[in-house]
């Protein structure tokens, strides 16, 4: 960088959006004047080297990511994607390219990932691009969902903590405050409308909105803590996953590290030797396990698929959250090997679509699939945070479930007759082989249509076989 002039107005635009700094509030902490930081940030003005050393030790970010973090990788690489001849007709110069790279370098980021992502004329959006939350999934899933040394020395804080404190989010607090010297400060909804949980590095805050409950609360400060005192073992963690190896691979890297700082938080409010034994002791009651460790339903249920620590294994749950659509956002299958949870569909007659019709209760269905396997369900609504009256209401329905084999010892179980009636549901439609389905919306997969004029049966498609 330093051969040449480094024009990076959008890096420090974002790095002092990130800060929740105006620009006077930014150029004062730099000892320079508001109208210089202007010109900058708009690559009006190339950033000095007296400038970089002060933003490094003002903000601490690395120089270097200033250079590697232009949007869409710089001017010259825009260059090469709008050559293609889709855009021949659009006579774009180099001005207007560094125009849009000061004025929207977000768009230019966007539009140069959209490229990528579709590749060549003519190529289906996705070819050669790796969907980065399926990769987490299978790196998720080849470790079943257990991370040990996460969970060891996450339950090792939470015993200190512990120690100090009987409010595990004050015992956190107190730690952030005086071994990393970051206060934590709730701030009203006006002032972060668009955030949940912000880290100003500058004013040594953890800043958290109104909005979260304290489940919510005492989850973000254990977040914070997993970035601070795991960084290496979330790091190495990562880097073995190998994503970086995948030229596409650098969103997946990141969603990874939050993946395993959210485990970690995890571990620490539901420590895993006593989650496990307070799963043992109360049957996987799981309104008594969120009270007793203050957490919330998604959180419990999430949890319950990582038990398994070699010689104190929990059952095998797997979890499943969806929206009112089906669409599936998260997906554990832990060490269950549940078809429910790796099938790209879901069956409307799973009672996982039924907890939308009664917000907050808890749903129980005994399901059985085409192979005779049993499953033993819970599905419950979950409202995300942050919702404010008047926005736009979001709703997701979270399903956990376990093989009938080992459902026995749960407290919703009792009862119910784990050998008798079942529910027989498929996985999705299309993968789904059942005949006779007054449910079914579309004829199976590699299935051919039996069209009889004269007989209308239950089932608008009859297929060979059926």
């Amino acid at each position: 960088m330093a051969d040449r002039k480094l024009f990076a107005g959008h890096a420090v635009r974002r790095l002092r959006r990130r800060a929740g700094l105006t620009q006077a509030a930014m150029a004062e902490a730099l000892a320079i004047s508001p109208s210089y930081l202007n010109l900058v940030e708009k690559n009006q003005r190339p950033l000095s080297a007296s400038l970089l050393v002060k933003l490094a030790e003002s903000f601490d970010f690395d120089p270097r990511a200033l250079a590697a973090g232009e949007p869409g990788g710089g001017e010259a690489a825009i260059r090469r994607r709008l050559a293609d001849p889709l855009f021949a007709d659009l006579e774009i110069d180099r001005n207007e390219i560094e125009e849009w790279l000061a004025g929207a370098p977000g768009g230019a980021e966007a539009f140069a990932r959209a490229y990528d992502r579709v590749g060549t004329v003519g190529t289906m959006a996705g070819d050669g691009a790796p969907d980065p939350i399926a990769e987490i999934r299978r790196e998720i899933e080849r470790w079943r969902g257990h991370f040990a040394d996460l969970d060891t020395m996450a339950e090792a804080l939470a015993d200190e903590l512990r120690l100090g404190a009987g409010d595990l989010y004050g015992a956190i607090a107190e730690r952030l405050r005086v071994k990393h010297q970051l206060t934590i400060r709730v701030l009203p909804v006006d002032v972060m409308p668009d955030l949940l949980r912000r880290t100003d590095l500058h004013a040594r805050q953890l800043q958290l909105s109104e909005t979260l409950d304290p489940a919510s609360r005492t989850f973000a400060a254990a977040f914070q803590l997993a970035q601070i005192e795991a960084r290496a073992e979330i790091e190495a963690l990562a880097k073995g996953a190998g994503f970086a190896a995948n030229p596409h691979g650098r969103p997946a890297e990141r969603l990874y590290r939050r993946h395993l700082a959210s485990y970690f938080a995890a571990a620490v409010m539901m420590p895993y030797a006593r989650f496990l034994r307070a799963c043992e002791a109360t049957g996987y009651d799981l309104e008594l396990l969120q009270r007793r460790f203050g957490a919330g339903f998604e959180q419990v249920a999430h949890r319950l698929t990582t038990l398994q620590r070699v010689g104190a294994r929990g059952l095998p749950f797997f979890m499943v959250r969806i929206d009112r659509a089906g669409q599936a956002s998260k997906r554990f299958s832990g060490a269950s090997g549940a078809p429910l949870a790796e099938a790209e569909g879901r069956c409307p007659l799973w009672r996982l679509h039924h907890a939308f019709d009664r917000p907050g209760t808890l749903t129980v269905q005994l399901v059985e699939l085409e192979d005779a396997t049993r499953w033993l369900t819970l599905a419950r609504t979950v409202t995300p945070q942050g919702r404010r009256y008047g926005a736009v209401p979001a709703e997701f329905a979270v399903g956990i479930g376990v093989a009938s084999d080992h459902a026995g010892t749960l407290a919703v179980a009792r009862g119910i007759d784990l050998r008798g009636e079942a529910t027989p549901i498929g996985l999705g439609c299309r993968a789904c082989m059942r005949g006779a389905c007054p449910q079914r919306s579309v004829p199976p997969v590699g299935r051919a249509l039996s069209i009889n004029e004269r007989d209308r049966g239950v089932n608008a498609f009859t297929f060979a076989g059926d």
